[in-house]
């Protein structure tokens, strides 16, 4: 008699190629029926818009099939998008703990779009990526932390004013089943933004915190162009999924693009992709293609940086003019080639999110770091724990002050340290390390979890 082993031991042939598993591995096969000559199952997909959904059902019927007395095999191809992880409780002075850093309640995954300069038309980007995500059936939210050149209520055609809930948090508009806040949405035409970069950054988590999301398998970011205020502000308070790079062609373009995507990485946020705008010009008549502002800038810093290149959206005025228009031209027009375009983007976008979840090393994240018996403790989330000593952590500052920067040889290699030595404050940074500032007075030690993490190892090693 067949049982539930044998079904998983054939799936197990089947493979996701967006995150390169087997589908029994990933926890994907759910809801098996055994009743020959009958087998049935159910795989639930963490990208709802994966091209190779049909390439997976057809070779799980196929593995099925292969059971002895089975001659009917049904698999129905269904999706649940995973979420990035949360940030870590800290130890305040007092014994007290602060909590974790917090993706707005019931969002799964934050998706931030970002470009190096202006110009390049990173808001229209934003815009139909968020559409194109809800065609996949994705809930899916756009933030619009431009404060200062804020665009997406013109390119949705909102008008109205967002309302407020019972505890004033704001009620997104929505537009094309996209939710949607944005400063332009609180302002008139008439009424300029001018703010200092503490006005803005609380603007930004003011829409991070006081906004009724709901529940949203992606919220799209768009970001003020360069590197700022609001993209700090963004890295080091909610926990990012990933980063999307917009660019052009040109090589002026290019470079700061590259400038946007070094800023992601001392802050640990993945960079899930760059896309290319204005990629081309394809004639309407002919079809021939035209690189009006040169041609590879995109893929040319994608394969330098190793990120991956996410696609070129061509040079279309229907693009433009559709956005002046309030309407997404992935909306307006679906069947335009554009429209297709974005909607590849997307799919690739959808797949690189599962991947950075899927490789979230969480048995290397903190749940919990709290004071103990003169101790910082830290509570792993794969069950362990460990407590530090403070001179112990002190002494292996990785600051610039501590280890010299060329050679990563420690400047001191004991400290001589008072009895009451011990952090005054930890404070998280971005989704990837803690900040300790010691009663010593030096706070600028960025402590990452990996690097606690291997800490962790050598104090084990030395107490045995």
């Amino acid at each position: 008699m067949l049982s539930e082993k044998d079904v998983l031991d054939k799936l197990s042939v089947v493979r996701d190629p967006d995150l390169g598993r087997d589908v029994v591995s990933l926890e994907y096969v759910k809801n098996i029926r055994v009743c020959a000559p009958i087998v049935s199952c159910d795989i639930e997909l963490s990208n709802p818009a994966s091209m190779a959904k049909d390439k997976i059902r057809d070779d799980a019927r196929k593995a099925l099939l292969e059971l002895p007395e089975i001659n009917e095999a049904n698999v129905e191809i269904k999706w649940r998008v995973t979420a990035s992880p949360e940030g870590v409780k800290r130890a305040l002075p007092g014994g007290q703990v602060a909590p974790a850093p917090q993706k707005p309640e019931g969002v799964k995954n934050l998706i931030a779009v970002a470009s190096g300069k202006g110009g390049v038309g990173k808001s229209t980007v934003a815009a139909n990526l968020a559409v194109a995500l809800r065609q996949t059936g994705a809930s899916v939210g756009l933030c619009d932390a431009d404060v200062y050149g804020p665009s997406q209520g013109t390119m949705f055609g909102l008008t109205a004013r967002p309302e407020a809930d019972s505890e004033q948090r704001l009620i997104p508009l929505e537009a094309h089943g996209v939710k949607i806040m944005s400063m332009g949405l609180l302002t008139t035409k008439e009424t300029p933004v001018i703010w200092r970069g503490p006005m803005a950054t609380r603007l930004i988590q003011q829409f991070m915190g006081g906004v009724l999301w709901g529940e949203l398998d992606y919220l799209i970011i768009d970001l003020p162009p360069g590197t700022g205020d609001v993209q700090l502000t963004l890295t080091q308070s909610v926990p990012l999924t990933g980063a999307v790079i917009v660019t052009t062609p040109q090589d002026v373009a290019r470079t700061i693009a590259e400038k946007g995507l070094r800023m992601f990485r001392p802050v640990q946020v993945p960079v899930l992709g760059i896309i290319e705008n204005m990629s081309y010009f394809q004639c309407s008549h002919c079809h021939e293609k035209t690189h009006i502002f040169s041609q590879g800038g995109g893929e040319s810093i994608s394969s330098e940086l190793g990120v991956p290149f996410l696609g070129g959206i061509p040079l279309d005025p229907e693009v433009v003019l559709a956005g002046d228009q309030g309407e997404p031209i992935v909306a307006r027009n679906p069947d335009a080639p554009v429209s297709a375009v974005y909607r590849e983007i997307a799919t690739r976008v959808a797949a690189a999110v599962a991947r950075v979840n899927f490789d979230s090393d969480t048995a290397d994240r903190p749940k919990e770091i709290l004071e103990e018996d003169g101790k910082l403790k830290i509570l792993w989330a794969d069950g362990s724990a460990t407590s530090f000593p403070f001179d112990f952590l002190r002494n292996r500052c990785p600051c610039a002050l501590c280890v010299d920067e060329w050679s990563g040889k420690r400047k001191h290699l004991i400290l001589l340290l008072p009895s009451n030595f011990r952090p005054m404050t930890v404070e998280p940074v971005g989704n990837y390390a803690i900040q300790i500032g010691w009663s010593d007075s030096h706070n600028t030690g960025i402590y990452s979890f990996r690097g606690l993490k291997e800490m962790a190892v050598e104090l084990e090693a030395a107490q045995k």
